[in-house]
């Protein structure tokens, strides 16, 4: 039986990565509402970051009470929101 076809995850260099851990720590600081695109999450996660827990290397991110925890390789785009 042939293996369901998954794409992977897209790969990004160091500098990326950089760019975007900065970007994280900076809404982080500033306690600000961020959108989150996730690589294979069809929904885009919206809220403020509580903790980056670096063991786990996930990103907490909290937004009406509701705690989401997002893998930090996963997150392909850090926004604001415009509203």
């Amino acid at each position: 039986m042939a293996k369901a076809k998954v794409t992977k995850r897209p790969t990004r260099d160091e500098f990326e990565l950089e760019e975007l851990g900065n970007q994280l720590v900076e809404a982080k600081q500033e306690d600000s509402e961020i959108v989150l695109t996730v690589w294979g999450w069809e929904e885009q996660v919206r809220g403020q970051i509580v903790l980056m827990d670096s063991r786990t290397k996930l990103v907490h991110i909290q937004h009406q009470g509701e705690l989401t925890k997002v893998p930090f390789l996963d997150i392909m785009k850090v926004d604001y929101p415009r509203d």
